[in-house]
Formats: structure tokens, C-alpha cells, sequence
């Protein structure tokens, strides 16, 4: 079950990836997969399961206002979260998002900028979302760099919500020299913004992102970014299930590695940034 609109689903460029790890583990254990989008608010899952139509589900991005995750958790169904919900007594399998998310921060750091805001992949609701905020902040705090909420923009899967949250930022902190954009195709339209805003990329404003879909590679610039291992969450999620439905035991949490791939998209700040940043001991 993916907890987003089908429209989003349809701008998931790493879905298929993921999918097919899942069906890899359901075949190899002789079960068929079912994929059903149920955005926020829609019911249907927690039935589906209660009138055992499906020995068990994987959900893909959990929401922490899902009522029906707790009820199932109580009752305990198989249920594995392509997510995590630390409240809840539910298996997880998911990616590293705060690790990446902080080491994609610190090499801006280290590349020496000072202001750096941050675009989200969904609303904080969605706990990769609040994960890849942490990681950020971790990453500016480690650095003794002030937590400024102004620089913070929450999007909503969508390149046309990247350009949104960009154009806040723009408007909110001129000043700039570096954004995380916590997915690649959000990331896309913070650059469109960035572009009709007359600021060069890597040149004036440096963007770092966090999926790298085929795509990313292939943008202009090409993007930096947070390479997840989607196969692999796909298959280990697909197995932590087949061993939920037959009563093997499964960790609590599994977190997958992920990996920066360095590309063309971030770059030290301009020189103008680096001098008012050192004169103001930033």
C-alpha cells in the first residue's frame, strides 16, 4: 500500500525499482504482489487485511496521524513499514535517510557554505520527510551553524512543489548559497526556480539532493545527490513480510545504507558569500 495519490505514485521514478525487489522476495517465496495507491485520508487498507484478502502488506511511506497502522499494530496483523513509526510495535524496513540526508549537508559544509536552506520530499507528517530534516539539522549543528526555520520549506513530492517551496526561499533568504532538496524530482523544479530567478546552478546557489533517479544524472548540471538502494528495500522489505506471514522472526528495524553521489550540482559558494561569511565569523 503506498499512502500517496495516484499522481504521485505516476512521479515516483524509483517505484518500479522498488517494486521489483518486492516481487522478487514474493515469488522466490511463492506469493503475487498487489499494489493499491491510498492517499491520506482514504480508507481501505485495514480492510483488505481484516477480511483476509492479502496474507499481509508492506505500507510505503506511513503517515504518524494513521489511525489504521495502530489498529493493526494492536491487533497484530503482518504488516512490515516501508517507513518507520517509532510509536508503533511494526517491523521497518527503510533506507538510512538521516545519514544521508546529514552527509549530503556536510559536504556543502565543507565546501564552505554557511547558508544553507532545505527543501523537504513531503510534509513532516511523512516520516522519510521528518528523517531527512534531521539529518540536516544534525549536520549544521555538528558545524556550529544556527537552525533557522525560515530556511526550511516543505514540498510534496512534486517537481511543481520544489518550484513553490524554492520561490519562498528565494524570497525569504536572498542570501542563499546552498539548498538540500530532499528528492530528486523536487529538486528538479527548485532548479527550474532557481533558473527563473536568474541564479546559476552551481555558480550562485549549489543543490543537493537525495534519491538519484536515472535521471539525475543526466540533468544540467547533473545532480549531486542521495543514492538509495531501491532493489534492495524492495527485496528486504519484500522478505521481512514472507517471514511475517509464517511467524519467523523479523528485526524491528532494518536500515539500508545509502551513498552520495558527488556530481556537478554543488560547488563552493561564490567568493562575495565566502567574505561576508568570514566577516561576520559564520
Amino acid at each position: 500500500m503506498l499512502r500517496q495519490s495516484s499522481e504521485q505514485v505516476a512521479g515516483d521514478a524509483l517505484l518500479g525499482e522498488t517494486l521489483r525487489g518486492v516481487t522478487a522476495a514474493a515469488r522466490a517465496g511463492g506469493y503475487r504482489v498487489l499494489v493499491e495507491a491510498l492517499p491520506p485520508g482514504t480508507g481501505g487498507y485495514e480492510e483488505i487485511v481484516r477480511s483476509r484478502q492479502t496474507d499481509g502488506i508492506i505500507v510505503s511511506g506511513p503517515r504518524a496521524d494513521d489511525a489504521a497502522l495502530s489498529n493493526l499494530a494492536r491487533d497484530d496483523f503482518p504488516v512490515i513499514l516501508q517507513g518507520w513509526l517509532p510509536r508503533l510495535n511494526l517491523p521497518s524496513v527503510d533506507v538510512d535517510n538521516r545519514a544521508g540526508a546529514r552527509a549530503a549537508v556536510e559536504l556543502l559544509v565543507r565546501q564552505g557554505h554557511r547558508t544553507i536552506s532545505c527543501i523537504t520530499n513531503a510534509p513532516l507528517a511523512y516520516t522519510a520527510a521528518l528523517e531527512r530534516l534531521s539529518g540536516y539539522r544534525e549536520a549544521l549543528e555538528a558545524s556550529s551553524i544556527p537552525f533557522d526555520p525560515d530556511r526550511v520549506v516543505e514540498a510534496e513530492f512534486d517537481a511543481a512543489s520544489g518550484y513553490r517551496a524554492m520561490r519562498t526561499l528565494l524570497d525569504r533568504s536572498p542570501d542563499c548559497t546552498a539548498v538540500f532538496v530532499a528528492s530528486d524530482v523536487v529538486a528538479f523544479g527548485a532548479m527550474g526556480a532557481l533558473r527563473d530567478g536568474s541564479r546559476r546552478v552551481p555558480e550562485d546557489v549549489s543543490v543537493i539532493a537525495f534519491d538519484d533517479i536515472p535521471l539525475a544524472a543526466y540533468f544540467d548540471p547533473p545532480l549531486t545527490t542521495v543514492r538509495i538502494p531501491a532493489f534492495e528495500l524492495g527485496q528486504a522489505a519484500g522478505q521481512a513480510l514472507l517471514d511475517r506471514v509464517v511467524g519467523r522472526p523479523v528485526a524491528a528495524r532494518t536500515l539500508l545504507p545509502t551513498e552520495l553521489v558527488v556530481r556537478a550540482s554543488a560547488a563552493p559558494p561564490p567568493v562575495t558569500a565566502r567574505a561576508v561569511g568570514s566577516s561576520t565569523g559564520r
